[in-house]
């Protein structure tokens, strides 16, 4: 954010816009591609930090005798009540960009009280959703192939893993708009909705009136559906409801935590899913990661350290990649904010349920095993899709490192 525009601001004394103030924090975001604004007080100051490509960076301090007031604000826009400080709040509103002629920006807020006063974080729901592909997102042929072939089929269930921040959202939205068309019901129960989508019936969690993801999934069962997308599976009782749509001829797209494709079915089991029902319903399991792509601007040509092929020379990796394979290194410039990386994409592995896999469920084979299986059944991990990934010149060996761990 430009300083000396905040600092006009706060120099205007008792006459100072709290309303400019948010505004300038939000017009600033959307400039520089961020995906989150956390506004945080401490014990003197407010520190506002925005995460740029999954990495948070300090953008501005403010004075903390304009924290309330500046929670207030953020409060108003977002319906919340004002006069509660002790309580969570979640809420949303929609922003017009000043001299812009697209949609109104979505932005979902988060109020917690802290101890030294509430903070906020404002996550903005970018509106270039609607332009995604499997292969903008980052996906392979092979993978792109594959996920095609899982939702030809009638009935059974694919679902999106990885942790917390890898993208798993947008690659479940991006699947859902392409099953979306006018032959098909398709509802969600989703906590919380991130993007609406038209021709979806989308339905919001609401622990208040007892609307969790397993009632939700009953109800979506009474809409006669063709397609069920459910946010995520946190419970048996979620797990065993989702099994069962999908074994009555239903295709359900959902989300787990687990640190890759192939622990999705220990995972299942852990949640009192019987072997055999996984193996009848499960199609598809997506494991994925994001990496900041390189800066096209700025990225400089250099050649594998000798550390470098130390791990890139690993079993079946080594293939990927030649030791005379130039890489690329980032340099940072004014494109990129000095930073080397503009955007993000995913390293992804896609185990396609195929007999082998079958049988190894129906034994409650390991993680491991399963994972062992899908290679040699032809599926690539996400640490050789990260590979290719930097052979392509699209990332950078450390980016790849830092983000997928075998």
């Amino acid at each position: 954010m430009p300083a000396d525009t905040i600092e006009r601001e706060l120099a205007r004394g008792e006459s100072l816009s709290i309303i400019n103030i948010v505004d300038y924090l939000i017009e600033e975001a959307c400039k520089k591609r961020v995906s989150d604004i956390h506004i945080d007080p401490t014990r003197n100051t407010v520190r506002v930090r925005m995460r740029i490509d999954g990495v948070l960076h300090d953008a501005c301090t403010l004075p903390n005798t304009i924290s309330s007031e500046i929670i207030a604000r953020i409060k108003v826009l977002a319906h919340l009540r004002t006069d509660e400080h002790q309580m969570p709040q979640d809420g949303r509103f929609r922003y017009q960009l000043s001299n812009s002629d697209e949609d109104a920006l979505d932005v979902r807020v988060s109020i917690a009280p802290t101890y030294h006063g509430e903070n906020a974080v404002l996550r903005l729901l970018s509106n270039s959703m609607q332009e995604f592909t499997l292969q903008s997102l980052g996906f392979c042929t092979t993978d792109i192939q594959r996920i095609a072939s899982a939702m030809r089929k009638q009935g059974g269930m694919m679902l999106v893993t990885g942790p917390t921040g890898s993208g798993k959202t947008t690659t479940l939205y991006t699947l859902m708009r392409m099953l979306n068309s006018s032959d098909v019901s398709i509802v969600s129960i989703e906590d919380p909705i991130e993007y609406s989508v038209d021709g979806v019936e989308q339905l919001q969690v609401n622990p208040r009136v007892g609307l969790n993801f397993a009632n939700g999934l009953r109800t979506i069962l009474r809409q006669d559906p063709n397609i069920i997308m459910v946010g995520e599976i946190r419970d048996i009782e979620t797990a065993a409801i989702s099994i069962n749509s999908a074994l009555t001829g239903h295709l359900l797209l959902s989300t787990l935590h687990t640190n890759d494709a192939a622990t999705t079915i220990p995972r299942l089991l852990d949640m009192k899913a019987e072997s055999y029902l996984v193996a009848s319903t499960l199609r598809l399991s997506i494991g994925q990661r994001l990496v900041r792509k390189l800066c096209e601007s700025c990225k400089q040509k250099d050649s594998i350290s000798r550390d470098e092929w130390k791990y890139i020379a690993r079993g079946e990796i080594k293939k990927i990649i030649d030791r005379r394979c130039p890489v690329y290194r980032k340099k940072g410039c004014d494109q990129c904010d000095g930073s080397g990386f503009s955007g993000r994409i995913c390293v992804a592995e896609c185990l396609l349920v195929d007999n082998d896999i079958r049988g190894a469920i129906m034994r409650r084979a390991s993680a491991r095993e399963l994972h062992d299986i899908a290679i040699l059944n032809g599926m690539t991990s996400m640490r050789q899709d990260g590979l290719r990934k930097v052979a392509d010149g699209v990332t950078t060996l450390e980016e790849v490192l830092r983000v997928v761990h075998e």
